[in-house]
């Protein structure tokens, strides 16, 4: 098993699934089978089925049988082969002596079915109550920008009608606070401090007083510089990415060859514009708020005082106890009531407005199936009006009603002062209880806005960072981008030839002559070839004889030398090209029998050569062979004279 498991040909596989897999899967089928029929002989038995439990533990018995004797080496059946001839044997035993039903055949058995262990259920989606589906907001590109301009609109739509039903509110509030309503109303002694002012102060006290509003304007620059940071440093990495890439264009030239990153960061530079924009706008917005609070901090400082400390700060006037329960006084009273409930509606109002919400994907999507394109502004527009058509007429009505209210609140007021006694501890104690109101009134205005303030700086950081972690990402794939393509152009650089490059002359090159049609070079001049010499005669067959029969000449003795000069080899094998010429008087040329290297290798004598007027060489010992290389001459006197 080893080897074929080692192995890993089919072949290998299939005597391996055929000898050891097959045979234990057959004797596992036999022994649940044989079990099977077992459990299904005691169900019989509860059934009062003896016959049929005889039959069912008999089929048991011969695939026992089955198992030991063809895959005893695989499995053990001893024990479940005990437990069914007991049974078998109990089983007959009964039946034969007591209830003698008919044993069945195996064939006949009705088949062992499925036991249904637990019970099935629906499967109900979603499976989960916090089930979210991550794949419901997928829609097409166009649906998502068409509901990202209905929000938009959605968005400029709710800020309108809420800016509005604000904008009201401060000028009722103004209108309020410059008739000294209902302040005036309520001072009637001259002498208290009126209702209204003291809840006032108590809601000033409760907000956090002057700290409150000191902290907060205190934390507005840190919040302020923290975001001018981020944005600064956002664009700082622009620029010095940008700088690096126009100072290696200028390097390189047409070789950058990348797109340029001013042009690259274009949309990041305009985004960033933007921030800066909203930062300039948002500070101009705080000092507003912090001249705002300077006009008003001394009152608001003094609504934040004790009650004895409060009725001593304002100062008194004479009694009016004539106008307690004048038909002014009580019809300022029911306008001002009035005008609250005005007030409280509109508060409900806004909260509806802000509470009204609903998607158009839907239809956005079934416009898309439908004519293959969509008309935003139609279809939000109408699901606009449809939403918050009601709520634009209430806001409507409100304000018209606030707008005729205040008009028949200033008429009356107008009747009220007529009736007031006129003095001037009367019109400073007013004075002062307008401030009051109107403290009270900044310091609400004054508080949501730093607020609001407050959250739009951390809100904007949010921004911040991300709009960073924009540009970090850019900048780093654009300097990795950078270092690719300058060691790429490093590399380029130094496999280019450092000389330039120029044409070799056309007679030192020895490319082949190009093919018909291209431009033919110059036709080259070669030089005439030298004529050869001709052929050289042989050798002519001298015998010593002949040579000693010749005209005796005088041998003169060179002098001996120890080691004669070298002599240079011959440049030809065959001897002199040229035939001998004598030369100019006194000059003899070089007899050929001199040469050892030209007559040695024919085994040729040599031969004395003598010319006209000249004695001739001493020939060669006739005893002696030639030999093909110079001797070594004996000792003699040196060639040359010593000093």
């Amino acid at each position: 098993c080893v080897s074929v498991l080692v192995c890993g040909c089919p072949w290998c596989w299939f005597y391996f699934y055929f000898q050891e897999v097959l045979p234990v899967l057959a004797a596992k089928h036999c022994m649940m089978q044989a079990t099977a029929e077992l459990h299904q002989s005691a169900l019989a038995n509860q059934k009062k089925k003896f016959g049929e439990e005889i039959a069912r533990l008999q089929h048991a018995t011969e695939l026992v049988k089955t198992v030991a004797s063809r895959y005893d080496e695989y499995v053990n059946m001893k024990d479940l082969s005990d437990k069914i001839s007991r049974s078998l044997t109990a089983a007959k035993k009964d039946n034969d002596f007591i209830y003698h039903d008919r044993v069945p055949e195996v064939k006949d058995l009705e088949h062992i079915g499925k036991a249904s262990l637990v019970k099935t259920t629906g499967i109900q989606t979603p499976l989960s109550q916090k089930f979210t589906d991550l794949f419901e907001k997928m829609v097409p590109m166009a649906v998502q920008q068409s509901v990202s301009a209905a929000n938009s609109r959605k968005s400029d739509t709710v800020n309108r009608l809420i800016g509005s039903m604000r904008e009201a509110t401060n000028l009722c509030n103004g209108v309020l606070a410059s008739l000294n309503l209902p302040a005036a109303l309520e001072d009637l002694s001259g002498d208290a401090v009126p209702q209204s002012i003291l809840e006032k102060s108590r809601a000033v006290v409760q907000q956090g007083g002057l700290q409150s509003i000191e902290q907060l304007i205190k934390d507005l620059p840190e919040l302020l510089q923290r975001n001018r940071e981020i944005l600064d440093e956002s664009l700082k990495m622009l620029d010095d990415e940008e700088t690096t890439d126009n100072e290696l264009r200028g390097k390189f030239n047409q070789r950058w060859n990348r797109t340029p990153s001013g042009d690259l960061y274009k949309p990041l530079r305009a985004e960033g514009n933007n921030f800066r924009n909203i930062l300039d706008k948002a500070v101009q917005a705080d000092q507003v708020v912090k001249e705002r609070y300077t006009a008003h901090c001394e009152m608001i400082a003094l609504l934040c005082k004790p009650e004895n400390e409060l009725s001593a700060a304002i100062p008194s006037a004479n009694p009016a106890k004539t106008l307690q329960g004048s038909e002014v006084v009580n019809v300022l009273r029911a306008q001002l009531a009035q005008l609250d409930e005005v007030k409280r509606e509109r508060e409900v109002l806004e909260g509806e407005v802000k509470s009204v919400t609903f998607d158009m994907t839907a239809k956005f999507l079934t416009a898309l199936a439908q004519d293959g394109a969509i008309n935003e502004e139609a279809l939000t527009t109408s699901e606009l009006d449809s939403r918050y058509g009601s709520h634009t007429q209430r806001v409507q009505q409100n304000l018209r009603r606030q707008e005729e209210l205040l008009s028949q609140i200033q008429v009356s007021h107008q009747e009220f002062s007529a009736l007031k006694q006129s003095n001037s501890e009367a019109n400073n104690r007013e004075e002062v209880l307008k401030k009051l109101a109107s403290a009270h009134d900044s310091y609400i205005e004054i508080s949501s806005n730093i607020k609001e303030g407050t959250k739009f700086y951390n809100d904007l950081t949010e921004i911040l960072l991300k709009f960073q972690n924009k540009c970090s990402d850019i900048v780093f794939a654009r300097k990795t981008e950078r270092d690719e393509l300058l060691k790429y152009l490093q590399q380029s650089i130094a496999r280019e030839p450092s000389a330039p490059s120029f044409n070799v002359p056309s007679y030192q090159s020895n490319t082949p002559a190009p093919a018909s049609g291209g431009p033919n070079p110059a036709p080259r001049t070669q030089p005439q070839a030298k004529p050869q010499p001709p052929a050289r005669p042989p050798p002519p067959s001298v015998t010593p004889q002949a040579a000693s029969t010749s005209a005796p000449v005088s041998t003169p003795v060179a002098p001996s030398s120890a080691n004669p000069p070298p002599v240079a080899p011959p440049s030809q094998a065959q001897g002199p090209p040229y035939p001998t010429y004598q030369g100019y008087p006194g000059y003899y040329q070089m007899p050929m029998a001199y040469n050892p290297y030209a007559y040695g290798q024919f085994n040729m004598q040599y031969m004395p050569y003598q010319a006209q007027g000249q004695a001739g060489y001493p020939g060669a010992p006739p005893a002696q062979q030639p030999y093909p290389y110079p001797q070594q001459p004996p000792q003699q006197q040196p060639y040359y004279p010593q000093q």
